[in-house]
């Protein structure tokens, strides 16, 4: 069946199975690979994209439920958030192996938002869907501050 998602602000169509997730439509079909495979039971957060605006993880959603939705990928993130996040995580070094930051920036984005100027429990209750196997959590949270910082001035 075919199915046409808006990914990255350009429609799109594909034909799969209605059952398979969208984080492998989105990889192999489209060829967009910035979304990473983490658990495939949506816990680690790892797959996360924009859904109709939202923080989403793509293992979890089937394409039948995504059908006509506005997905917004690693590669298609743009705006003052997604810049101030992308310098502030490159300003101190956030990433270790790297292998969840796309998630990570994807609900950083979401939460600064959402919520321009967050504290540590909103940070902490934002981001806690996401997991970190190098756990640079302290360096998340400072880059999350500093973009908001960074946007604020």
């Amino acid at each position: 069946m075919a199915y046409t998602l808006t990914v990255n602000g350009q429609e799109r169509q594909v034909s799969v199975d209605s059952d398979t997730p969208l984080l492998w439509v989105l990889r192999d079909e489209l060829g967009l690979t910035g979304t990473k495979y983490g658990c495939g039971i949506a816990q680690c957060g790892a797959c996360t994209v924009h859904m109709n605006g939202r923080p989403t993880k793509s293992c979890s959603i089937p394409i039948s439920a995504a059908d006509g939705a506005d997905v917004t990928t690693i590669e298609g993130l743009d705006g003052a958030e997604a810049r101030a996040v992308q310098d502030a995580w490159v300003a101190i070094d956030v990433p270790q192996c790297g292998y969840c930051q796309s998630g990570q920036v994807m609900r950083a984005v979401s939460l600064l938002q959402q919520t321009p100027a967050p504290s540590d429990p909103d940070i902490d209750a934002a981001m806690g869907e996401n997991i970190c196997r190098c756990a640079t959590y302290v360096r998340i949270r400072q880059a999350i501050h500093d973009a908001a910082g960074k946007l604020e001035g």
